[in-house]
């Protein structure tokens, strides 16, 4: 999907308060802009699938219809959507439950104000956004779970790997390109490439991919 010059945004939680604040915050970036507002899930849903918007911010707890519930039905009625769940709940089940529901991002609201705008902007580059120590439970629960399997790296070349690695470990496409000494666009074709090769969307899944395989250690 294309990433528009200016990304629309839906905010949704059942506090004024916290919608202000985030508008805000948001507002004050020139490549984002919050375009609609709702007070619960199911008004979120609504508002996210009848207006133009490219991002909806869904707070886990809401009335009628809750974040993840909310994200899981856009998810299947309008799957180009990206989502981001805030939550003040630093959760290892709703985390996993968020990403299961097609969650991009996962933001604690105790450091929202400064986590939020890069969550949006790496949802709309594709990419997922964890608070650190969501990172450290995925680890956690593909070494405890994931063990190594049997699969082979022979899908993705040399190359891949490397660059799958980086990314793995948290790089930007700019890092890479200065690690590898290869250019910028050269990387995100190869990231292109693996989440082709081996059927993912995000960073999330290649990171699990990646302990899974041992590429990174826990």
């Amino acid at each position: 999907m294309p990433i528009p010059l200016v990304t629309r945004i839906l905010i949704a939680d059942d506090f004024t308060l916290v919608r202000e604040g985030l508008k805000k915050v948001l507002d004050a970036k020139p490549d984002l802009e919050v375009v609609a507002e709702a007070s619960d899930g199911a008004e979120a849903v609504d508002k996210a699938l009848r207006d133009d918007v490219d991002l909806a911010i869904l707070d886990i707890s809401m009335p009628r219809m809750t974040g993840i519930q909310a994200a899981a039905e856009l998810h299947r009625r309008k799957p180009e959507l990206r989502i981001v769940i805030l939550s003040m709940h630093d959760s290892d089940q709703l985390l996993f439950e968020a990403l299961k529901a097609g969650a991009s991002g996962y933001v604690l609201k105790s450091g929202a104000d400064t986590d939020i705008v890069d969550a949006v902007r790496s949802a709309m580059l594709g990419q997922s956004f964890l608070y650190p120590s969501a990172v450290t439970t995925l680890v956690r629960d593909y070494v405890d779970h994931g063990g190594h399997g049997d699969e082979q790296f022979d899908v993705l070349t040399p190359r891949e790997l490397d660059v799958l690695k980086l990314i793995a470990e948290a790089h930007t496409n700019r890092e890479i390109a200065e690690l590898l000494f290869i250019s910028v666009k050269t990387v995100e074709r190869h990231r292109q490439n693996i989440l082709g090769k081996l059927g993912m969307r995000d960073r999330v899944e290649l990171t699990r991919y990646a302990i899974r395989r041992g590429l990174i250690q826990a």
